[in-house]
């Protein structure tokens, strides 16, 4: 299935690899499933082509003519082959891009947009000095954060084959082989090709938080244990070179986790699992610095004949409990011995692995991380005295680095729960311990009960002869456990408990309230604070409140004392997914942006250091998006070295799990951190607020529309439940959690993720543009070329209005109107899906021509052909699949509802995601 598609001089390895791959595939297709298979997948695929191409006006039809009379057989075949095409897609295309940075460093080249060279290059130009650089970092966190929302369809297994291809493309792409090698490496991939064939695509049980945990720590033993530190090293030897001094950065990237702390909704999450979830992880990152022990006792041979080591590092070597004698005269080796033996029994301590070695399970455990690293400092002090410092500068210092940032915790988890289980909480107690009734109170009353029992030593849960409700008594274990934790792993295992929907003073409150009564927060007798409460504001009442919330918080002297554990750093959730569900795309994006506009002035009134939290998905109806970009769009001083962003879904894995990939995505983080952090306020001039009026105007227009399709027609609802895939999506053991948040059919009640999942998976895109086409058309039929010349002119300018509309420009272009209306066929009442997909097919023509002649741009995606030509290269492949899910879903609402006919729906739905790559 070779590429037939144009494509430009510098993109022909990438070609190259395309074609290899899909003949691989197709081999395996012709082997597995025989030759009358093979060629009628090819007349399909080519007649796919010509579709996409728009070579023959006819084509589409045709093509869904050849897919209706398919039998089941082929039907699978043909799902799988143009499924894994895309998957093969990705795996080349993100290759390309490796390949591509490499020839520009290799060229030395000027660093590339988005590089930390790049950034610290502008800012130096700007007047910017290396020390301010350095003060700003003192002081920054930045931390992606890795959550289990589900839209990720492949299993683990499939992942590593993918892996593997990569690996094997990567091979052939950087060294000169041998026919024999090039024999060998084609077998190797052939071998992999098979095994994806005969392996099965989507999981057959659901998956488990403990599954979600194992997912997840994936990631940190292929990518962030090992660039992590070297991402700090490269750091820290730049700003060496520019002050002429030896730098030692502070731990300002630290990745974060949700995995098996996030009970919002999932009450498969309770205090086993959060033991089980810091657990494992321990064990990830013991794991880690065993290994590293093992290839640092090889590398570090230095004999005692021939330098002298220090009295510390003899002590150290001494201490080694296995066999001295056959590394006698070799005290480094001794001392690495002696550390991995510790770490070894640090870990049989924690309990996190399950077997024992003799001469390990003599050796004193750790007792903190602060054990560990003054014994690889040790080595360190001893090496560079006798002239090793390239060696300390090595597999040590990352050893050194990774340590400091992972400790024996591995990654942060934070704790997430609904403002409303919290306030049931409270009721509950209150009534047991025989207090007021505190559903009825008002929010002052609230706020004054709470303020009384969070000063009071007195505890509120009572641990004797009272038994509280099922629920609640599931609440109060994980709060215990997290005290537990914090005391065995230190505060920073669990520094984070977010509140969901966010509403009130009080509903801070009442976490400080509970969290007191476990010891994690009090104001009597001592003021402590171990834990950061951060409000999560959603909805747009919600994000226009925040502000107000903030302000009265930061009012009680109360929580002052609590801030002041704390550095005086408060920080604030914002969530993009529902309030875009809630109100749309545009009005979404301006809602947010206006309410870290009120945040930032709210918190520089207080003096108080504002760290944004941004609930991002992957999809652009979710907040998606270039990361670079969406950052350097974000208001001027709502940055300032403090920024914490989730990665969900399909996402973690298209940016993390290829270890240079990953890489490339840390780095683009700090540097848009570096750049967002020192860019100048913006003073309030009559631009400014001009820009401000229009936007307003816009988003109030957008807003209208959008409530009035989604929420004020009646059959709506309707339309979306059998024009969409969504009533086959929670079948498809993508996720631990539930797709809704009770059972309902309201659109308010689903959950956002399987919202714009669906959407996607019918190719509308819908949550990433309705209401945008006719604000602006709107807009222009009143201010005519005035008003176009000052969109265009703010699209120049403006980073949040080009974010916005470039992230809007790429759903556009990913959505296909004609496939969309085959979606519409599946409704059973057509005069429904003809009324309402006429609205929406008018909106999406009215949008794409907004961004046309805002942007200026002949067709969409004028300006990133990098993403046009990724579209064009697998169009031709997930277009088929769209017809094939639509036929599929016709055969199993008219009554087969066999589990074949089932596993093929969800073939297509893994594959439709596999090819738009940020659907969820």
């Amino acid at each position: 299935m070779p590429v037939n598609l144009p494509i430009a001089e510098k993109d022909q390895p990438l070609k190259r690899d395309l074609d290899l791959l899909a003949a691989l595939l197709s081999d395996t297709i012709r082997e597995q499933a025989g030759a009358a298979t093979a060629e009628q997948i090819e007349a399909i695929r080519q007649l796919a082509f010509r579709y996409v191409q728009g070579h023959e006006p006819d084509a589409g039809k045709a093509l869904a003519r050849s897919l209706s009379v398919l039998d089941m057989p082929t039907t699978m075949a043909l799902v799988r082959a143009f499924s894994y095409f895309s998957h093969l897609s990705n795996i080349a295309e993100d290759l390309h891009h490796n390949r591509r940075r490499r020839a520009h460093k290799i060229a030395g080249s000027k660093p590339q947009r988005g590089s930390i060279a790049a950034v610290i290059d502008d800012l130096l130009e700007r007047n910017v000095k290396p020390s301010e650089m350095l003060a700003l970092l003192a002081d920054t966190l930045i931390a992606p954060v890795m959550t289990a929302h589900p839209t990720e369809v492949k299993r683990k297994t499939i992942l590593n084959c993918h892996n593997a291809l990569a690996a094997l493309l990567t091979e052939r792409d950087r060294s000169q082989m041998t026919p024999e090698e090039v024999r060998d490496n084609q077998e190797a991939m052939e071998r992999v090709m098979l095994t994806l064939w005969q392996t099965r695509e989507v999981r057959t049980v659901k998956l488990t938080v403990q599954d979600e945990i194992e997912n997840g720590s994936t990631f940190f033993r292929n990518t962030f244990l090992h660039e992590i530190p070297r991402l700090y090293q490269d750091l820290e030897d730049k700003f060496s070179d520019m002050t002429g001094e030896a730098i030692q950065l502070p731990n300002f990237i630290q990745v974060g986790s949700w995995i098996g702390g996030d009970r919002d909704g999932n009450p498969n999450v309770t205090a086993d699992v959060m033991r089980y979830a810091v657990s494992r992880q321990a064990g990830v990152a013991l794991d880690h610095y065993y290994q590293q022990c093992l290839k640092l006792e090889g590398e570090l041979s230095m004999s005692t004949r021939l330098v002298a080591v220090d009295q510390d590092l003899s002590i150290l070597a001494e201490s080694a409990v296995d066999d001295k004698a056959r590394k006698l005269g070799e005290p480094y080796r001794q001392a690495v011995s002696a550390i991995a033996s510790r770490i070894f029994a640090t870990a049989l301590e924690i309990g996190t692995f399950h077997h024992e070695l003799h001469d390990v399970a003599r050796a004193a455990a750790y007792q903190n991380v602060g054990e560990l690293s003054a014994d690889l400092a040790t080595i360190e002090r001893s090496l560079k005295a006798h002239g090793a410092v390239k060696l300390a500068n090595g597999r040590l210092r990352r050893l050194q680095r990774a340590v400091s940032v992972f400790g024996f915790f591995l990654a942060p988890v934070d704790m997430r729960q609904n403002s409303a289980i919290h306030e049931k909480m409270i009721a509950e107690l209150f009534q047991q311990a025989g207090l007021e009734e505190y559903s009825k109170l008002n929010e002052q009353s609230r706020r004054t009960v709470l303020l009384r029992e969070l000063s009071s030593p007195r505890p509120l849960i009572c641990p004797y002869d009272v038994t509280y409700s099922p629920e609640v008594q599931q609440e109060l274990d994980i709060l215990v456990a997290a005290a537990e934790l914090q005391a065995r792993y230190g505060e920073a295992v669990l520094p984070n408990y977010i509140i969901s929907n966010c509403e009130s003073v009080s509903d801070m409150l009442e976490v400080a309230v509970l969290l007191n009564d476990v010891g994690l927060v009090s104001l009597a007798p001592q003021v402590r604070s171990k834990v950061n409460i951060i409000p999560l504001f959603e909805t747009t009442p919600d994000l226009r409140d925040s502000g107000k919330i903030m302000g009265e918080l930061f009012a009680l002297p109360q929580w002052r004392l609590l801030l002041n554990c704390r550095s005086q750093v408060q920080e604030v959730m914002l969530g993009y997914s529902d309030s875009n569900k809630e109100g749309g795309y545009l009005t979404s994006n301006w809602e947010l942006y206006k309410a870290e506009l009120n945040l930032v002035e709210v918190f520089t009134a207080a003096g108080v250091t504002l760290r944004l939290f941004h609930g991002r998905g992957g999809t652009v109806g979710r907040g998606g998006g270039p990361a670079y970009d969406a950052i350097l769009a974000q208001p001027a001083g709502s940055v300032n070295g403090q920024i914490r962003i989730t990665e969900q879904g399909e996402v973690i894995t298209a940016k993390y799990a290829d270890r240079e990939v990953g890489r490339r995505n840390l780095e683009i983080l700090v540097a848009a951190t570096l750049d967002a952090s020192f860019q100048p306020l913006i003073e309030q001039t009559d631009d400014v607020l001009a820009r401000r009026v229009l936007m307003e105007r816009l988003s109030s227009r957008a807003y209208q529309f959008y409530r009035d399709l989604v929420y004020a027609t009646p059959d709506f609802i309707t339309y979306f439940l059998e024009a969409t895939p969504i009533t086959e999506i929670p079948n498809l053991n993508i996720g631990s959690r539930p797709a809704a948040r009770r059972n309902t059919t309201s659109i308010g009640d689903l959950r956002a993720i399987p919202w714009v999942f669906s959407w996607s998976q019918c190719r509308l895109m819908l949550p990433g543009w309705y209401g945008f086409g006719t604000a602006v058309a709107e807009y222009l039929d009143e201010t005519g070329e005035e008003g176009l010349a000052l969109l265009r002119e703010l699209y120049k300018t403006w980073p949040f209005l080009q974010v916005t509309i470039s992230n809007m420009e790429m759903v556009l272009a990913k959505s296909d109107i004609a496939i969309a209306e085959r979606y519409s066929e599946l409704v059973q009442d057509q005069a429904i899906a003809k009324r309402i997909f006429g609205r929406i097919k008018a909106e999406w023509q009215r949008s794409v021509d907004a961004v046309l002649v805002i942007t200026e741009h002949d067709q969409l995606l004028g300006d990133n052909p990098m993403l046009a030509r990724s579209l064009d290269n697998r169009l031709p492949y997930l277009d088929p699949l769209n017809h094939l899910q639509v036929e599929l879903l016709k055969r199993i609402r008219s009554g087969d509802d066999s589990e074949e006919l089932r596993h093929a729906v969800h073939l297509t739905i893994n594959g439709v995601s596999a090819g738009l790559r940020n659907s969820g």
